[in-house]
């Protein structure tokens, strides 16, 4: 087993037999059984490596290492041929004395650059072997025209993700029945339920004999909601993804490594009582070094949630979402400019202004505009226009700000929250209810009916569909069964919103249950900087 195969496992409880049992079956104990989507995934990567006769090299885009480990341990690679595992990088691939190079790639145009690349520098003295591609998520044309001719290709509003979205959908109706009631906000929430009831036109008369598991799916574009992921996450894990990031629920390295080293130097004071006690069960090891991290991490957080300047940052963020002086330059982040902050930092509270005011006035955004240009740099009036496009960034119009009157029916501002025994979803923002939760949280009582008007002020249509069931699959509901939702966030969830649906689900009144899935996992930073124009080598903070 080759380094790079260690590296894929890392981390994921794919590495260890006993950690997959585990992991199996915790997937399997839930309201649905999740183990049924797993192991089609597992079917279905056996089917290919099958096509592929002979022994295989399996050279990976690192950034799928991570889902990949999630339902594949390296034991299952190799019953099926696998012997070798790389990084995908340029230049010449490493020696792999096997029939057959499989790269497992995203479809990137700047990755076929290195595909090309390393097919090209193969050692002609080698025996002939055979290359193979498998997309993920999707197949793609421009990638294949990109292996056949260096061309330069430029990607704008690019909707293939949403057919991917509808297709999964479909696939997960085949294993768990189809879904009764179809819910959505938001332009692309509309496109994914067209091509979802297209498709089971299409395929009329070879529908699934499955008892549906869910009741009810709702769509969520993000762009009904881009507020959320702009203020800053309070709950544990939000704040853990914050500050360190989290990458397939695991902690990035840079939290591991800043961990260890807390632990290390404050050992005897910190964590010394947890270890002894943690110390007298030795089959605990793995949960002792998690708790470890967990403990260290923790008050490395507490030193910076207690600091003045996130105390500064979060009272300007309060101010923006409810009401206070959105239609005037912020001092503050004139200041954090001055001092030049890092520009995802200014960026975040400059959209959030913007949103939270439907839009800035001109003048305000043209001064935010050139004080960033000139301390910056002038490339990022690449960015400023890229977050225009989005929506998070934009001119007043003479349309009067729809926001307040939105925050105040949807109750999104919740003057004492309570964050030690929480009864609302405003305590994953300290006061703050996302928006988005907050409308599947109507829906499921007492109906959007009931907010019809705040509905047509929020960006894009509303609507619902019924999928008719074949005989005698209509779920015959016991007394006090809860109903099972599925939310889908097209365009990607925080961690607050996810614990947020969580205490949805637990609360003893709710009557329902919530599955959450979603195109991207984010936050404010990385929602932030997929929409940035970098200089080459250029870094721009967290």
């Amino acid at each position: 087993m080759s380094d790079n195969a260690e590296y894929f496992l890392q981390g994921q409880p794919s590495h260890d037999p006993a950690a997959t049992a585990k992991m199996a079956a915790h997937l399997t104990c839930g309201r649905v059984n999740l183990n049924i989507l797993r192991e089609a995934a597992r079917k279905e990567l056996r089917e290919f490596l099958d096509k592929c006769a002979g022994s295989k090299a399996i050279v990976w885009d690192e950034y799928l290492t991570g889902p990949f480990g999630l339902i594949a341990q390296y034991s299952l690679l190799k019953e099926h041929e696998v012997e070798k595992m790389f990084t995908l990088k340029g230049g010449r691939l490493p020696a792999a004395d096997v029939k057959n190079i499989i790269f497992f790639v995203r479809p990137r145009l700047e990755l076929m650059d290195i595909i090309a690349e390393n097919v090209i520098s193969e050692d002609k003295m080698r025996s002939p072997r055979d290359f193979h591609i498998l997309f993920v998520p999707r197949h793609s044309l421009l990638c294949e025209q990109r292996l056949k001719e260096q061309g330069e290709c430029y990607l704008e509003n690019d909707q293939t993700s949403l057919y991917h979205t509808a297709k999964g959908l479909m696939t997960l109706q085949a294993l768990y029945g189809t879904i009764p009631q179809i819910f959505g906000k938001g332009e692309c929430a509309r496109h994914v339920a067209n091509m979802m009831l297209r498709m089971k036109r299409e395929f009329a008369g070879s529908q699934t004999q499955i008892l549906p598991v869910f009741d009810t799916l709702l769509l969520l574009d993000r762009n009904v909601d881009l507020l959320t992921p702009l203020a800053t996450q309070l709950t544990y894990e939000g704040l853990i993804d914050e500050i360190y990031g989290i990458t397939n629920a695991a902690l990035s390295k840079k939290a591991k490594i800043i961990s260890a080293a807390f632990e290390e130097r404050h050992n005897a004071k910190t964590v010394g009582e947890i270890k002894q006690f943690v110390s007298q069960l030795p089959h605990m090891q793995a949960a002792r070094s998690s708790l470890a991290n967990h403990t260290s991490i923790a008050e490395l957080i507490k030193d910076i949630t207690t600091s003045e300047a996130f105390f500064d940052n979060l009272t300007v963020e309060q101010e923006f979402m409810t009401g206070v002086d959105t239609d005037k330059v912020n001092t503050y982040i004139e200041d954090c400019i001055s001092q030049k902050d890092p520009l995802i930092k200014i960026l975040r509270l400059v959209c959030m202004q913007s949103v939270c005011n439907n839009g800035l006035k001109q003048k305000v955004l043209d001064h935010y505009k050139r004080e960033i240009l000139q301390t910056y740099g002038y490339e990022h009036i690449l960015t400023l226009g890229n977050l225009e496009k989005t929506g998070l960034l934009k001119p007043q119009t003479n349309t009067r700000n729809s926001f307040p009157t939105i925050r105040k029916t949807l109750k999104l501002w919740m003057e004492d929250a309570n964050e030690q025994n929480p009864n609302d979803i405003s305590y994953v923002y300290s006061g703050y209810a996302p928006l988005s939760v907050r409308l599947t949280q109507l829906l499921a009582r007492p109906g959007w009916r009931s907010i019809e008007e705040v509905l047509k002020m929020l960006p894009g249509p509303h609507f619902e569909e019924r999928q008719q069931l074949p005989a005698g699959l209509h779920k015959k509901r016991q007394q006090g069964e809860n109903r099972t939702t599925l939310v889908f966030f097209l365009g990607g969830v925080t961690y607050a919103e996810i614990a947020a649906l969580r205490f949805l689900s637990q609360m003893e009144d709710g009557g329902t249950e919530y599955i959450i899935a979603t195109t991207k996992l984010i936050n404010g930073t990385s929602w932030i900087r997929g929409g940035m124009t970098f200089m080459a080598g250029e870094t721009l903070g967290d």
